[in-house]
């Protein structure tokens, strides 16, 4: 199965690229589209203004017509006719003109005339066969030229109507000419456009001049001399506080004798976390000086004219990611709130789930056919439900969560986890399986396989016994499910547990007294049970012995192996002192001249072995 990954990273990957590029191209259709659709309203616009010029130059020519006719009543009146039709004509190309502008003015870039960096105004039309953007850089060359001229002075700057312009000039030179569209395109007339664009040239030039003089250049190398003491100084400070903290530092008890202790372990020794100190310190001193020169910096750009775009830039470098993080944490306050109610929802949900398992662990609430062993599992299943459910209702709130790296990085990750968890998944079931067969429980003596011992722990993926030995033995769920089980408590405290073993006595001792002497010692046996009494029963008439198995009650099965040696000791005894020997299947006494195999403590005094008996027949000898 692994060496399938590589291929399907692959395929996830591409999945990725082909919905990143997607939108992209998408976009760019629709950018090319709509650009056509801007470019098309802007050449109406101007067929429009084409119109108006030789319908105007008709209507000139109509009104000297006009004036010529003196008697003429007839003509005169339909050439007044055609006249006022051209008129009205005219003034319904206004409307439309300018209902075309307003639509194009969300739309229409304009071009900056910047000549001394700052933009004192933007050309958005062509004219002729001059561009918007030709237009700009003519302009901004001509106030650039003019800026050069010490003789200039902003009240030479004059406007003059032309036929179908108003020109802006300096000493007979143009510098710009204002068309009607111009004029409506910023709602205003022809000579007021005009008149205004000369006054921000004017005074544009004046302010250009004025910072560039030698007195302002003095100023500004004088303001820049004491910025750059204030800098020395600031980082002098700097290094002199962060050396005064250091010393203190090092002074410290804590510091310099103690170290850092995780309980009994010492992570860092005295002279390692002082080191660890004055690294990080050092780190952050370098930090604080930097971002000082950096604004320095920023100031000492701004200072002058001519350098005041790298101020603007460095200062962009950080206001605008600033300014973007803030906008987004703005933007996302809503989805932010969202998530504090859901979350809040979800824990009050997940605190009445919890009451109710408590409940039903105290026995207060009872559930025909719900066991209390079950509250504490089946809640933690309810709560992972629960916490998925809450997950995925808050996924759409999360930021990020549309990007397609992120989709792609969650899928592989995902698959990944359902190839790497396969067994723990079967262990997780079959310990759910488990819980709710009610097979054991905590401190229950069981038999798993060939394992016995007690239950110490239970959980989704493992179940831990202690032996008799005192062994600790993990068993995988799985395995535990493969093996049949056999519990020894759980019918132990109601019922009791039966304890049995067995002996054999020949079958010249009476069945009657060995089932008498069995339940004596049964009796004596301090954790068997009086109640129900001990019984015996016969297993089997071999050769040369009969097998008697005694069956006596105990709630106490986790202490079996005390429990059968007390009663095999306590069987030794009763036997012995009533004087019956205990057969084995391997053991076969010979009466005759051999000695009883009874302890030597336990036989009279005067007690001797019987000696060889024999039968002759003296008919027959």
């Amino acid at each position: 199965m692994i060496k399938y990954l590589p291929a399907l990273f692959l395929a996830l990957f591409s999945i990725n690229v082909a919905l990143a590029q997607s939108p992209d191209s998408t976009t760019n259709q629709i950018d090319t589209t709509h650009n056509d659709k801007v470019k098309n309203q802007l050449n109406s616009v101007q067929q429009l203004s084409a119109e108006r010029v030789a319908d105007s130059l008709k209507r000139a020519e109509l009104e000297a017509k006009v004036a010529q006719l003196t008697g003429n009543n007839d003509q005169r009146s339909m050439l007044v006719n055609e006249l006022n039709a051209l008129k009205q004509k005219d003034s319904l190309r206004i409307i439309r003109q300018k209902q075309k502008v307003d639509s194009l003015r969300r739309f229409v870039k304009g071009f900056a005339v910047a000549p001394f960096k700052d933009t004192v105004f933007s050309i958005y039309l062509k004219q002729g066969s001059f561009t918007a953007k030709d237009r700009a850089e003519a302009i901004q060359q001509r106030l650039i030229k003019l800026a050069d001229n010490y003789r200039f002075s902003a009240d030479s700057l004059k406007t003059t109507d032309a036929e179908q312009t108003t020109d802006i000039i300096y000493a007979d030179e143009l510098i710009m000419s204002v068309s009607d569209m111009d004029a409506l395109w910023e709602n205003t007339t022809r000579e007021k456009l005009a008149q205004k664009l000369s006054v921000a040239m004017g005074t544009a030039i004046t302010v250009h001049r004025d910072e560039t003089s030698l007195q302002t250049l003095i100023k500004e190398g004088l303001l820049a001399l004491l910025v750059i003491g204030v800098l020395s100084l600031l980082i002098y400070l700097i290094n002199r506080l962060f050396k005064w903290f250091t010393g203190k530092l090092a002074l410290n008890d804590r510091v310099s004798k103690k170290g850092v202790h995780i309980r009994n372990y010492q992570l860092l020794t005295p002279a390692r976390q002082l080191g660890l100190l004055n690294t990080a310190i050092g780190l952050i001193r370098w930090v604080i000086i930097l971002i000082t020169v950096y604004f320095a910096l920023t100031i000492l750009f701004g200072i002058f004219p001519f350098t005041r775009d790298i101020s603007t830039a460095l200062l962009g470098y950080i206001l605008s990611p600033l300014r973007r993080i803030g906008e987004a944490i703005w933007n996302y306050i809503p989805n932010l709130i969202t998530i504090i109610v859901l979350v809040i929802v979800f824990k009050y949900v997940l605190r009445f789930f919890n009451f109710i398992k408590l409940e039903i662990e105290r026995g207060q609430l009872t559930i025909p056919g719900f066991y209390p062993d079950w509250a504490n599992p089946t809640y933690q299943i309810i709560r992972v439900l629960i916490l998925a459910f809450m997950l995925v209702v808050i996924f759409p709130y999360l930021p990020g969560n549309e990007s397609p790296i992120f989709k792609g990085v969650s899928v592989f990750v995902g698959v990944l986890f359902t190839f790497g968890s396969a067994g723990a998944l079967g262990n997780v079931v079959a310990g759910l399986v488990l819980t709710y067969m009610r097979a054991f429980k905590i401190g229950d003596r069981v038999k798993i396989g060939e394992v016995t011992g007690d239950i110490i722990e239970k959980n989704l993926l493992v179940t831990r016994i202690r032996t008799i030995q005192n062994e600790i033995i993990s068993i995988p769920n799985s395995t535990v499910m493969s093996n049949h089980t056999v519990n020894y408590s759980s019918d132990a405290t109601h019922k009791g547990l039966i304890v049995h073993t067995t002996v054999t006595c020949g079958y010249d001792v009476p069945w009657r007294q060995v089932h008498q002497l069995l339940i004596e010692a049964a009796g004596r046996t301090s954790m068997l049970e009086k109640e129900p009494v001990p019984y015996v029963l016969q297993t089997s008439l071999d050769d040369f012995y009969v097998s008697y198995r005694i069956n006596a009650f105990t709630k106490s099965p986790n202490k079996q192996a005390v429990i059968y040696s007390e009663l095999h000791a306590n069987i030794q005894d009763v036997f012995n002192e009533a004087g019956i020997e205990l057969m084995s299947p391997r053991y076969n006494a010979v009466r005759d001249g051999n000695t009883t195999a009874i302890p030597p403590e336990y036989l009279p005094k005067d007690y001797q072995p019987g000696g060889m008996r024999f039968q002759s027949n003296d008919n027959e000898a």
